[in-house]
């Protein structure tokens, strides 16, 4: 395939952020960009059996591989589809039974090892950008990274050495872990549960903006990307790389340590939701500052204690976690404060798990408001927190408030995934079903 671009868009060098896109015609809000099938992609594990492999189709009429019993698919065609890939994990699977283990980026690196082998031109998830022209970031990598790197590789070797032959050298596979760890997306369905993950070279090539004129969503392995601004010609193309709730010395410090790059955009200058996303408990004598920045200093302790946790601790001792963080947090924080409103995403999901449906009701009624505030237009943060609330309604039977939530997705969907989306189509039965 010879590079043809991408219609309405071009490459360029932006200023301060090297290379990236922007538009040459008007886009409105909700309107395609470009789509972009991926360039390799896998199925994370635990959503065997509910998602055929191949185009990540959610239906419960899947049939399984009969020689591995592990992967499942919508039908034959299908599963030839998946077949250049699967074969790579279905000796190994059966060879190794329990013990197969490889990370979900290392099954995407063998595979994109493996979809070089066969790729001589272009594809067509490379109009704009070419994988391997990927940025690894390999200099401004710290000793940690190096050793994460290091195991994916010695993972890599592990699992995949009697199935790959000639693997690359370590120094091409330290860059392509770390392009894949800068540059791969997860895929994630309309509530944002994680599907898998991928990588789509055209996507890579936007930067990043706090606050972005378009969003990525996916339609089984294709990303699309949709307005959610009016784009006019000329205007760059900007993309957020991450969960734009935080304030902005965290959102630079994300972005620094997982992207190495300080972000210079209008929000990241003016701070202008800063002192929403903080606010403090009115109180008769206010918090003195030393106070306030201790307490900042617990809640992200307890956000990266609780993210460990996850891997070992019981979900009762996960909701007392969450419990005993708001309780002394909410001595200093308002209840909109982000920090409190990330414990109770993590009670809610905690309740959901365990079928507490009113628990995760009574969290999902005190997030949503200030997520509205907190979030840009058309947030996918935001139309799944009101479809899980649509959902839990309805399964409360609580139709009134359960179609008024779905309707408030809706709005955020038709645009964000665009009216003829899947997904969109759900929840419009969901709501008609109703009637």
């Amino acid at each position: 395939m010879k590079n043809e671009g991408i219609e309405g868009t071009e490459r360029f060098l932006s200023p301060d952020r090297g290379r990236g896109l922007r538009a040459v015609r008007h886009f409105s809000v909700g309107e395609l960009v470009f789509a972009c099938p991926a360039y390799s992609y896998v199925l994370t594990v635990n959503e065997r059996g509910a998602h055929c492999e191949n185009c990540f189709s959610r239906r419960e009429d899947l049939f399984k591989c009969g020689k591995c019993k592990q992967a499942y698919y919508c039908n034959v065609d299908c599963q030839r589809g998946d077949w250049p890939m699967h074969k790579l994990e279905c000796v190994a699977m059966c060879a190794y039974g329990e013990n197969w283990c490889p990370s979900e980026t290392v099954r995407l690196v063998a595979r994109i090892i493996m979809k070089q082998r066969v790729t001589t031109e272009r594809t067509p998830s490379e109009r704009v950008l070419l994988l391997k022209e990927f940025e690894s970031h390999l200099d401004k990598m710290d000793s940690e990274k190096d050793e994460m790197n290091q195991a994916d590789i010695a993972a890599l070797h592990h699992f995949y050495s009697r199935h790959i032959s000639d693997i690359p050298d370590e120094q091409a596979l330290t860059e392509l872990f770390a392009q894949v760890n800068c540059n791969g997306f997860t895929i994630e369905d309309e509530e944002l549960s994680h599907l898998g993950s991928a990588v789509f070279p055209d996507v890579a090539l936007m930067n990043h903006s706090c606050s972005p004129n378009v969003i990525v969503t996916y339609k089984g392995t294709v990303a699309e990307v949709r307005a959610v601004k009016e784009i006019n010609p000329g205007e760059e193309i900007f993309n957020s790389y991450i969960d734009l709730l935080y304030p902005t010395e965290d959102r630079k410090e994300r972005l620094l340590d997982s992207y190495f790059f300080t972000c210079q955009c209008t929000e990241c200058t003016t701070k202008s939701k800063d002192k929403e996303k903080m606010e403090i408990r009115k109180l008769s004598s206010p918090p003195e500052p030393e106070e306030i920045r201790s307490m900042v200093r617990y809640a992200k302790n307890v956000i990266e204690e609780f993210r460990r946790a996850k891997h070992y601790k019981t979900p009762s001792e996960l909701l007392e976690m969450c419990e005993l963080s708001q309780e002394k947090m909410g001595a200093i924080f308002a209840d909109t404060n982000v920090y409190m409103l990330h414990m109770m995403y993590q009670a809610m999901g905690v309740c959901l798990y365990m079928q507490d449906w009113d628990g995760a009701m009574s969290y999902g009624e005190k997030i949503i408001q200030p997520y509205s505030v907190h979030y840009p237009a058309y947030s996918l943060n935001v139309a799944s927190m009101y479809l899980k609330l649509g959902r839990l309604y309805l399964g409360l039977e609580k139709k009134t408030q359960g179609v008024k939530a779905l309707k408030k997705a809706l709005a955020i969907m038709e645009v964000a995934h665009g009216k003829d989306h899947h997904y969109v189509a759900e929840v419009k039965r969901e709501i008609e079903d109703q009637k």
